[in-house]
Parts: C-alpha cells; sequence; structure tokens
C-alpha cells in the first residue's frame, strides 16, 4: 500500500515534496516494525535529508525523525549515533514544546532506555523518572504512553538487582497494557516477556515459562516465526531451558534465533546487533558447559568481535570475554580443565 502511495506522490510531486516524504516515513516504521533494519535506516535517512531541506533541522517533524533515527541506531546496536539523535531530538523538543510536551518525555524515555543499554544506570533513572512523573500528568497513570515508561523502568530495576520494585512496575504495565490494548498486542506480549525474565531471575522457572510461551504463541501470531522480537523471545526460552539443564531444547532455541538473526539482518549486521549477539554468547556458554571448547571459543570469539565494535574494547563485557577466551585458550594447550579458572561471564543475556 505504502509502496503504491509512494510511486503515486514521486510522479506527481516529486521525491522532494512533503507528502512524498510523509509516506517514506510510514514505510520506514512499517520496515522498523517488521525488522527490516537495514531498509528502515535507509528510509529514515531519506526523510531527515528531505525535511532538514524543505523544513529546516529544528522543525518538528524533522525532529521526530531525528528521534525514530535514533530508535533505529539503538536496536543496530550504533550507541554513539542513537546518542547523537536522542541528545538532539531533545534538546530541539525542549526548544519547540518545552521539556513537558509528551513528544519531548517520549525521548526522554529513548534516552533512558540507552543510557540503560550503556550502563548508565543514575542517568537512565533520572531520565525514567522524568519522563513518567511527566506522563502521568499529562497522560494520566493508565495512557500506554505512561505504561510503556512503567515498564522501562521495571526494566531498569530489574538490571539494578531491585525485583520487588521490578515486579510490581511489570505488574502494573502488564495489567494496563491488557486493558487498553488487550493480551495479544505487541506492546502487551514486550512486557509479558519481560515479566518473563524476571522470574527466571528469581528462579521462578514454572512462571517463566508459561510468560515466555505466551509472549511467544503471541509474537509468532502477531509479527510471525522470524521477527526480531519473535527470536529475542526464543533466546529467552533456550536460556531458561538452559537454567534447567534441559540442554538440547536449550541449544534448539539458541540456533533458531541465531539463524533468524543471520536470514533477517546479514551475517555482517549481525556482529553490531547486540540481541543477536547475547544468542551467540549464550550459544558459546552453552558448549562450553558441554565440554566442547572448539565450538565454545567460535561463538565467544564472534561475540568479542562485537561487543568490541558496539562497546568498545575496554568495556567489561569486552574484557570478561577476553579472559574467558584466555580460559579456553588454556584449556586446549593443557587437554584438561585442571587449574583452569570457572568462567567469569556467569550472567545470562535475556534480550
Amino acid at each position: 500500500m505504502f509502496q503504491r502511495a509512494l510511486e503515486s506522490y514521486e510522479k506527481a510531486w516529486g521525491p522532494k515534496h512533503t507528502l512524498t516524504l510523509n509516506t517514506v516515513n510510514n514505510m520506514a516504521s512499517l520496515y522498523a516494525d517488521q525488522g527490516k533494519l537495514i531498509e528502515a535506516e535507509q528510509m529514515y535517512q531519506r526523510v531527515l535529508q528531505g525535511r532538514e531541506k524543505a523544513w529546516g533541522p529544528e522543525h518538528t517533524s524533522t525532529l521526530d525523525t531525528v528521534n525514530n533515527l535514533g530508535i533505529l541506531y539503538a536496536d543496530q546496536g550504533k550507541l554513539v549515533e542513537a546518542e547523537l539523535m536522542y541528545q538532539r531530538a531533545l534538546q530541539g523538543k525542549e526548544k519547540a514544546w518545552g521539556p513537558e510536551h509528551t513528544s519531548t518525555l517520549q525521548t526522554v524515555n529513548n534516552l533512558a532506555s540507552l543510557y540503560t543499554t550503556q550502563g548508565k544506570m543514575v542517568e537512565a533513572e533520572q531520565m525514567y523518572q522524568r519522563a513518567l512523573q511527566g506522563k502521568e500528568k499529562s497522560c494520566g497513570l493508565e495512557h500506554t504512553s505512561t505504561l510503556d515508561t512503567v515498564n522501562n523502568l521495571a526494566s531498569l530495576y530489574a538490571e539494578q538487582g531491585k525485583l520487588v520494585e521490578a515486579e510490581q512496575m511489570y505488574q502494573r504495565a502488564l495489567q494496563g497494557k491488557e486493558k487498553a490494548w488487550g493480551l495479544e498486542h505487541k506492546s502487551t506480549l514486550n512486557t509479558t516477556n519481560n515479566l518473563g525474565i524476571l522470574y527466571a531471575n528469581q528462579g521462578k522457572y514454572v512462571e517463566a515459562e508459561q510468560m515466555y510461551q505466551r509472549a511467544l504463541q503471541g509474537k509468532q501470531k502477531a509479527w510471525g516465526l522470524e521477527h526480531t522480537s519473535t527470536l529475542k523471545t526464543v533466546n529467552n526460552l533456550g536460556l531458561l531451558y538452559a537454567n534447567q539443564g534441559k540442554l538440547v531444547e536449550a541449544e534448539l532455541m539458541y540456533q533458531r534465533a541465531l539463524q533468524g538473526y543471520e536470514k533477517v539482518l546479514g551475517l555482517d549486521n549481525i556482529t553490531t546487533y547486540i540481541p543477536a549477539l547475547n544468542t551467540i554468547l549464550n550459544l558459546g556458554s552453552l558448549f562450553r558447559s558441554q565440554a566442547d571448547i572448539a565450538k565454545a571459543r567460535i561463538m565467544y570469539s564472534k561475540a568479542l568481535i562485537g561487543y568490541k565494535k558496539v562497546f568498545g574494547p575496554n568495556h567489561l563485557s569486552s574484557q570478561i570475554l577476553r579472559d574467558e577466551l584466555s580460559a579456553l585458550d588454556a584449556v586446549v594447550e593443557n587437554r584438561t580443565l585442571v587449574g583452569v579458572e570457572e568462567p567469569m561471564l556467569k550472567k545470562p543475556r535475556y534480550n
């Protein structure tokens, strides 16, 4: 539908007309929603350049595209580029609309999510609290935008080990989304997946599997078997099986997730896509637990290349992976595990 409309607008008004650019923007959003990140980036870049030329760099429509490009960069693991986009969008929106406008607050929320990924927990919580208080005031306690920030703040609390607070937030978000959107809405399913992660971290494996299965079935129905959001839950289900000692089932889930990422994103692009890197790392840990050192080393090496690209060589994850590879090399040299330290990288990578 968008493609036909785009061809008509390009023919009637030209490639740089505002109506043409609006359609390109809609196509970019569709591609992003489908997990076609490369195509989405190309479309957003076209929109941004066109809107900057037509309206200027500080027009609100331009800033919306800047924000969307930030989201896309964050999804691709391009964290530096994402932060630049978010900061530009935030400064422009604060100037145009004010600090408490809903669009401004949405970019605040997005910046908080980026800070969480970067491990800047203090800054992330400050941003989330600002976004939440603003949205509760302007939109109401049960508005879907408010609930999205509640969900994100819950994820931050979980990352900080504040599991009681995290569960309260997730339950609030889930109940609100079920009421507003229904059980099978994509946003509801994302919170269901996140609650599964929390239950898994608490050792509540039965409840965790129920959440994951519900999320997986819903995502497969809504997005398809190979959408990146579906694959994230597949990875998480693999982790749950691994923690329960169901190694065959775990490997099947990891392999399914990895093959899906490779198909959707391409072999080159998965090296900077954090969920794919997490699956590669998890698969390496599974192979190591099975004493398959050769396969474990291949997976860890791939993960290290990616983490260095995304976070830099001095990031904790990169350092730990280097140590882990050194330990595996010692195993290969000695042909025995005697005297080799246990792996340092014990925290599972949920998506």
